[in-house]
Formats: structure tokens, sequence, C-alpha cells
């Protein structure tokens, strides 16, 4: 045992990259769950999804792109399956060019699943250029702004939009952020001036700077990174994700789990290797 702890002293790299690729591997190939516990910003999220009624209608800004992806899709999927589960109506539209492609596949696909009509129950307007701007517009009159959803319809045509001129005419804004522009824009630019109620999925980078708007009131709920959306998976899925579904966020965090208990495992046996050699070297002198 002794030998095995000071090995750690001088162990080649390869294996501790090995170790490394295997807690990461086999997690993926035999599903782990750890225990984790949902935060209070993500409960509060949740709680203002569950208090829309049916009927209600909801609009979301979903700004991510391909490299943000992995920490939104997944709280994006779990959120417009709380929201069509509720018999909410959903609203789409975005401010980041690159989002489209990668929301339009998830909304159709999460929508015909629940039966929802194109245009009645959903609608993605599109991708709006501007940032700050459009964002103002958006508070002001989406008809204007929007005057085409993404199929090229009117606006002003579309059942889903009929008493829907401003945001502060929706229940709730959902900001699915990945930067700018994105939730902090939404609450510096509109949140006040129309009393908004948003709530917000967004990196764990971004998470430390809008807890701030969460504490004073500007966001109802905040998702945080990887961790806040597997929570809010937990959430909207307790009893586990439907058949022939994966809880992305929930898999990934298992993954991110075991792997930094590999490490810290790693640096525990390191140090007590350390101190055993140092023993060794003082009793041999």
């Amino acid at each position: 045992m002794l030998k095995l702890l000071l090995y750690f002293q001088h162990m080649d790299r390869r294996w501790i990259f090995l170790g490394m690729g295997l807690s990461i591997l086999l997690p993926l190939l035999f599903p782990v769950n750890f225990s984790f516990r949902v935060d209070e910003r993500v409960q509060a999220l949740y709680d203002s999804v569950e208090a829309l009624q049916p009927g209600d209608t909801v609009l979301v800004s979903a700004d991510f792109d391909p490299a943000s992806r992995p920490e939104l899709e997944p709280f994006f999927r779990a959120n417009l399956d709380h929201l069509f589960r509720k018999d909410v109506k959903v609203v789409v539209l975005t401010l980041w060019d690159y989002a489209p492609p990668l929301v339009v596949p998830i909304l159709d696909e999460i929508a015909d699943r629940h039966h929802k009509v194109y245009g009645t129950d959903y609608v993605f307007l599109g991708f709006k250029p501007g940032k700050e701007l459009a964002i103002k517009a958006i508070g002001e009159n989406i008809p204007k702004t929007f005057p085409t959803d993404s199929r090229g319809t009117p606006t002003t045509e579309l059942p889903i939009m009929q008493g829907f001129k401003q945001a502060k005419d929706f229940p709730l804004l959902i900001s699915i952020s990945a930067g700018f522009p994105g939730t902090r824009e939404y609450v510096l630019q509109i949140q006040g001036q129309y009393d908004l109620k948003i709530a917000s999925s967004c990196t764990a980078v971004s998470a430390p700077d809008y807890i701030p708007f969460y504490k004073a009131g500007q966001l109802v709920g905040l998702a945080g990174g990887m961790p806040g959306s597997a929570q809010y998976e937990k959430l909207v899925y307790p009893n586990g994700p439907p058949e022939g579904q994966r809880l992305l966020a929930t898999q990934a965090i298992n993954v991110l789990n075991l792997g930094h208990l590999y490490i810290i495992g790693l640096i525990v046996l390191g140090n007590i290797g350390f101190f055993l050699s140092r023993r060794v070297g003082e009793e041999a002198a």
C-alpha cells in the first residue's frame, strides 16, 4: 500500500489521461445518477412557468449558438416540454443569427410531439438584427419589428399573435441567453420600463452577473449553465425522461461529477504520497 501511494508522486501522466477518459466515457455508456439539489433560483423559474394558465402565451428569446448549445439546448427542450404540457402557447424569436438552424428543428420536434399547430399554438418569428435596438423595438411593437414570421406569413395574420403587440402583453418572457445580446440587455432595456416578468437560462460564465438581477426582482428565475439545466430537467421530469428521450443536461452533469471525483481522488492520493515520501526521506536521513 505504501509503495502504491508513493507511486502517485511519479505517476506517468498517460495513466492520468486514460483515467480521465474512462471517467467520461463509462458513464456515457453506462449511465450513473448522482443526487443533486435544486437551487432556489431554478425552483423559482419552474414555479413561474407552473403559475401560467392553460391558454396563456409566453415570449421566448432563444439567443444561443453552436458553442453554447450543450449548456442551453437541454433547458430549451425541457422548457418547451414544460410549456406545451401546460397547454401554454409559445412565441419564439432570436437576436442571434446563428440560432435559427438550431432553434427551428427543436421547436418543430417538440411541438409535433405535443400535437401543437403552427401559427395557433406556437410560432417562430425569426431572427432580428440590431441588438439593444431590436430589444427596444420588441418592447414597443412586435408586429412592426417582425412583419412576418420565419415562414413568410404576416405576423398580424397569425392567430397566436392576436392581442400581443408589445412584450408587456405576455405574462412571461423567457430569455435563453448565451451572451450579448441576451438577458442583461432585456433587463436593462425594457424590464423596468414595462415591468416585465423575465426568467433566464444562461451560460455558467454569465450566471454570477445575473444573480443580482434575480435578487433585485428583475428576474423571476435563473438557471445557470449545465447545472441549472440539469436542475430544471429534474423538476420537469421528476419520474425520469419520457420514453425515447434523454435528459441531456442530467447525463452531462453526471459525467462532470464523476470526472471531478476522479480529479479530487488523484489530488488526495498525490498529497498522501507526498507526505509519506517526505517522512520516508526523513527516516532514511
